[in-house]
Protein backbone atom coordinates (compact mmCIF):
# COMPACT_ATOMS: atom_id res chain seq x y z
CA UNK A 1 0.00 0.00 0.00
CA UNK A 2 1.13 3.64 -0.71
CA UNK A 3 1.18 5.98 2.25
CA UNK A 4 1.16 9.40 2.31
CA UNK A 5 4.53 9.08 3.50
CA UNK A 6 5.99 7.73 0.51
CA UNK A 7 3.94 9.77 -1.84
CA UNK A 8 5.98 12.92 -0.16
CA UNK A 9 9.33 11.23 -0.50
CA UNK A 10 8.67 10.54 -3.76
CA UNK A 11 7.41 14.45 -4.79
CA UNK A 12 10.69 15.30 -2.72
CA UNK A 13 12.66 13.59 -5.22
CA UNK A 14 10.65 15.38 -7.89
CA UNK A 15 11.11 18.59 -6.25
CA UNK A 16 7.31 18.89 -6.22
CA UNK A 17 5.22 20.93 -4.04
CA UNK A 18 1.98 19.11 -3.28
CA UNK A 19 -1.36 20.15 -1.60
CA UNK A 20 -3.03 17.32 1.14
CA UNK A 21 -5.92 16.83 -1.71
CA UNK A 22 -3.08 16.25 -4.35
CA UNK A 23 -1.27 13.62 -2.06
CA UNK A 24 -4.22 11.72 -1.30
CA UNK A 25 -4.98 11.60 -5.33
CA UNK A 26 -1.44 10.47 -5.90
CA UNK A 27 -1.48 7.71 -3.49
CA UNK A 28 -4.35 6.36 -4.67
CA UNK A 29 -3.15 6.63 -8.27
CA UNK A 30 0.05 4.95 -7.26
CA UNK A 31 -1.48 2.33 -6.14
CA UNK A 32 -3.90 1.65 -8.64
CA UNK A 33 -0.67 1.39 -11.03
CA UNK A 34 0.70 -0.85 -8.89
CA UNK A 35 -2.02 -2.88 -8.87
CA UNK A 36 -2.00 -3.05 -12.73
CA UNK A 37 1.48 -4.49 -12.93
CA UNK A 38 1.04 -6.59 -10.59
CA UNK A 39 -2.21 -8.24 -13.18
CA UNK A 40 0.77 -7.71 -15.65
CA UNK A 41 3.03 -10.15 -13.85
CA UNK A 42 0.68 -12.75 -13.77
CA UNK A 43 0.79 -12.85 -18.10
CA UNK A 44 2.95 -16.02 -19.34
CA UNK A 45 5.15 -14.26 -21.85
CA UNK A 46 7.15 -17.40 -22.00
CA UNK A 47 6.76 -17.87 -25.60
CA UNK A 48 7.31 -14.31 -26.49
CA UNK A 49 10.44 -13.66 -28.17
CA UNK A 50 12.19 -10.48 -26.11
CA UNK A 51 12.78 -7.40 -28.60
CA UNK A 52 14.71 -4.32 -27.98
CA UNK A 53 12.79 -2.25 -30.85
CA UNK A 54 9.73 -3.22 -32.93
CA UNK A 55 11.19 -1.68 -35.43
CA UNK A 56 14.51 -3.05 -36.91
CA UNK A 57 17.29 -0.66 -36.85
CA UNK A 58 19.68 0.64 -40.02
CA UNK A 59 22.36 3.39 -39.46
CA UNK A 60 21.94 5.93 -41.58
CA UNK A 61 25.53 7.51 -42.97
CA UNK A 62 26.68 10.48 -44.57
CA UNK A 63 30.00 11.20 -46.04
CA UNK A 64 32.31 13.15 -43.68
CA UNK A 65 33.52 15.77 -45.67
CA UNK A 66 36.48 18.40 -44.30
CA UNK A 67 35.48 22.11 -44.32
CA UNK A 68 36.43 24.89 -42.80
CA UNK A 69 35.30 26.26 -39.42
CA UNK A 70 35.19 28.97 -37.57
CA UNK A 71 38.17 30.37 -35.66
CA UNK A 72 38.45 31.22 -32.08
CA UNK A 73 38.00 34.35 -32.45
CA UNK A 74 35.40 34.36 -35.02
CA UNK A 75 33.20 32.05 -32.58
CA UNK A 76 34.05 33.77 -28.99
CA UNK A 77 32.98 37.18 -31.04
CA UNK A 78 29.27 36.28 -30.78
CA UNK A 79 29.94 35.01 -26.81
CA UNK A 80 27.74 37.44 -24.30
CA UNK A 81 30.86 36.48 -21.83
CA UNK A 82 33.81 34.92 -22.33
CA UNK A 83 37.17 34.45 -20.13
CA UNK A 84 40.97 33.37 -21.13
CA UNK A 85 39.55 32.13 -24.83
CA UNK A 86 36.22 30.01 -23.52
CA UNK A 87 33.18 30.86 -23.78
CA UNK A 88 32.10 31.94 -20.32
CA UNK A 89 28.64 30.26 -19.29
CA UNK A 90 26.44 30.67 -15.39
CA UNK A 91 27.76 28.07 -13.11
CA UNK A 92 24.87 25.38 -12.94
CA UNK A 93 26.10 22.63 -10.53
CA UNK A 94 26.47 23.80 -6.87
Amino acid sequence: MISEKDVLYIAGLAKMNLESSEIRLLAADLESILGYIKQLETLDVSDVTPTSHVLPLKNVYRNDDVSSSLTQNDALSIAVSRKDGFFRVPQIID
